[in-house]
C-alpha cells in the first residue's frame, strides 16, 4: 500500500542529495542566498515548461489550486523565504557544527506539527523511527562535538527549522492538488523573493555558466525533488515523509566519497547503520483499527478502487480523474496512513 510513497521519498531525497556536491563547488563563484535564488527559480521555471507540455499532451486528471488553499500556499511561500535568511543569518553567528547539528530538528519540527497541530497520527513506532533518524543525522553532521556552542546564532538555526517544519504541513495540505502547480508556485515565489533580497545584499554573480548550471541543478535537485516529495505525502503525511528525505545527505556524502575518492568515515558507517534501522521502523509501520469518514467534500486526482470513492458518475469514469465529489460518512476498518482523508482522532 505505501511502497510507491516510500520510493517517491526515497528518490526526491536522492534528486536532493546528489546535488550537494555540484552545490559546494557552485558556492565558490556564488554567495548562498543569489544561489537559493536560482535554484528556486530553476525549480519553478523548470516546472512550468513541464506542466505547459504535459498540457498539451494528456488530459488533465489533477485538481487545480482554488482560493480555499491560499492561505497554505502564501504561508509556504513565505516561509521558504524566510527560512534561509534566518539560517543564513544564523550561520554568521555560530559555528558551522552546531548549525549541521541544529539543522536536523526540521524532522522533529514538521513530527510534532503534524501531530499536534494537524492531527497526524503518530505511533510509538513511527516515533522511535524518527527518533533514529534523527540520530543518525546528528551523527553525520558533528565533526567535533567540542566545538558546539549555543547562542543568538543557534536560535536563528533553530527557528529556520521551524519554518521549514511548518512549510512542510502547508504543503501536505496542498499534496491532494496537483504538485506541478505547488512546485511552479513555490520556486517562482520563493525564488523570486530570495533574488530579490540578494540583490539588496549585494550578493550575485555574473558567471553565465555557474547561473545556467544552478538553474538545472534547481529544476532536479528541487524541482523533480519537491514533486516527488508532494506524491509521497498524500500518502505518508508530513511526519514519515520529512523522515525517509533525511536520506539527503547520505546520498550526497556517499557520492561525494565517490566523485572524490574518499574513504567513507567511521561516523558515516555508524550513521547510516543507524539510519537504516530507523527506516525499517518506519517503512514495516502498520497501523490498522476501526475509524470514521465524516461527510465530506472536495476534489483531488482519485480512483473508484480504492473503498473511499464510491460515488457514481455520468457518463461512467474510467481510470484516475479529478472533479468535485462529496464522501458519505463512513465507518470500517482497514491498514491505513495518516493522507488527507484519514486525519481522525485517535
Amino acid at each position: 500500500m505505501k511502497r510507491l510513497p516510500i520510493f517517491y521519498a526515497i528518490i526526491a531525497a536522492a534528486c536532493y542529495g546528489m546535488s550537494l556536491p555540484v552545490a559546494k563547488i557552485l558556492l565558490d563563484d556564488m554567495p548562498p542566498m543569489f544561489m537559493a535564488s536560482m535554484l528556486y527559480l530553476g525549480a519553478g521555471f523548470g516546472m512550468l515548461a513541464v506542466n505547459l507540455f504535459r498540457k498539451n499532451q494528456t488530459v488533465e486528471i489533477e485538481a487545480r489550486i482554488t482560493r480555499n488553499e491560499l492561505p497554505y500556499t502564501a504561508a509556504m511561500v513565505v516561509l521558504d523565504v524566510a527560512a534561509p535568511i534566518l539560517l543564513m543569518v544564523g550561520l554568521t553567528k555560530t559555528t558551522s557544527a552546531t548549525a549541521s547539528l541544529l539543522n536536523n530538528f526540521e524532522i522533529v519540527a514538521t513530527s510534532v506539527i503534524a501531530f499536534a497541530a494537524f492531527k497526524e497520527a503518530v505511533g510509538k513506532r513511527m516515533w522511535m523511527a524518527i527518533a533514529f533518524i534523527t540520530v543518525s543525522s546528528v551523527i553525520l553532521s558533528v565533526e567535533d562535538f567540542g566545538s558546539l556552542t549555543f547562542s543568538t546564532g543557534s536560535v536563528l538555526v533553530l527557528s529556520a527549522c521551524l519554518c521549514w517544519g511548518i512549510e512542510n504541513n502547508c504543503t501536505s495540505r496542498l499534496s491532494l492538488k496537483n504538485p506541478l502547480h505547488i512546485v511552479v508556485i513555490k520556486g517562482i515565489g520563493s525564488g523570486s523573493g530570495a533574488f530579490i533580497i540578494a540583490m539588496f545584499t549585494g550578493g550575485a554573480t555574473t558567471n553565465a555558466l555557474f547561473i545556467a548550471i544552478a538553474l538545472l541543478l534547481g529544476f532536479v535537485a528541487y524541482g523533480m525533488s519537491i514533486y516527488l516529495y508532494i506524491l509521497a505525502q498524500r500518502s505518508l503525511g508530513a511526519a514519515r515523509t520529512s523522515a525517509y528525505y533525511a536520506f539527503a545527505p547520505f546520498i550526497g556524502v556517499g557520492l561525494s566519497f565517490a566523485v572524490f575518492r574518499e574513504a567513507p568515515t567511521t561516523s558515516f558507517l555508524i550513521g547510516l547503520a543507524v539510519m537504516i534501522i530507523g527506516a525499517y521502523l518506519a517503512a514495516f509501520e502498520k497501523h490498522e483499527h476501526e475509524h470514521a469518514h465524516a461527510a465530506a467534500e472536495h476534489e483531488h486526482r482519485h480512483n473508484h478502487g480504492d473503498g473511499h470513492h464510491n460515488h457514481q458518475h455520468e457518463p461512467l469514469a474510467c481510470g484516475e480523474h479529478s472533479h468535485p465529489h462529496r464522501h458519505a460518512p463512513q465507518t470500517h476498518k482497514h491498514e491505513h496512513l495518516p493522507d488527507l482523508h484519514h486525519v481522525h482522532s485517535h
